[in-house]
């Protein structure tokens, strides 16, 4: 513990501006927060990337959204054995303790995960390809549907299709867990699935009848 240091300035700086702006102008809402716990109505499985920002994006305040992040916003078939499943166990807690009616889950493009699966997948991404690396491992769960956008010839037209495939694919491991099933059977539980265009501004969702995503 001995190498660790004190946290940078400028993010100090930026503490302390929130503390006397932020916080001091909703307090209030703060210590509600805190004494009567959290009842979000949707949890967000969203990418690690840091331009995603899913808060600024739905323009939500504190308690609204159960967010988990990871590489490529995947989530992992259900599998109850003893490895750490840290995706799993945020769905487990939002859907069977605090009983979110939402479930999403939101790719978006430039995506440097899934990028990194179809190098992987092309054989051009050797450190990906090491047993060792956690990130290649993670992308396991999106390689097998590779073959689906493999014929596309433009780089940019076959990242962006693999990006809404592994938003997809997500959503169908997702009915892999029993309890979500069941609270998608009985109505307590609806699924969605996003993209989002960085650059442009723009989302869109996954609309099962016409199996494409479509504008917001």
């Amino acid at each position: 513990m001995h190498r660790l240091k004190p946290l940078p300035a400028y993010l100090q700086q930026r503490y302390h501006g929130w503390k006397a702006t932020t916080y001091a102008e909703n307090s209030s809402w703060y210590e509600r927060l805190a004494t009567e716990g959290q009842r979000p109505r949707a949890m967000v499985i969203s990418c690690c990337d840091s331009r995603v920002h899913v808060t600024s994006i739905f323009g939500a305040d504190q308690g609204e959204f159960f967010i988990h992040r990871n590489i490529a916003n995947l989530v992992p078939p259900f599998e109850p054995d003893s490895g750490n499943h840290g995706t799993s166990a945020a769905i487990e807690y939002a859907v069977t303790v605090l009983k979110v009616s939402h479930l999403i889950v939101l790719g978006h493009s430039k995506c440097g995960g899934v990028q990194g699966c179809i190098d992987m997948c092309k054989g051009d991404a050797p450190d990906l390809q090491r047993k060792d690396s956690f990130v290649g491992r993670w992308m396991d769960i999106l390689a097998p549907k590779f073959p689906e956008v493999e014929a596309i010839s433009d780089p940019d037209e076959q990242a962006q299709a693999f990006e809404k495939l592994s938003v997809l694919a997500s959503m169908e491991n997702l009915v892999t867990f029993p309890f979500v099933a069941e609270r998608v059977e009985s109505g307590q539980l609806s699924l969605h699935g996003l993209w989002l265009n960085m650059g442009a501004g723009e989302l869109e969702f996954y609309s099962p009848p016409a199996d494409e995503f479509q504008p917001v």
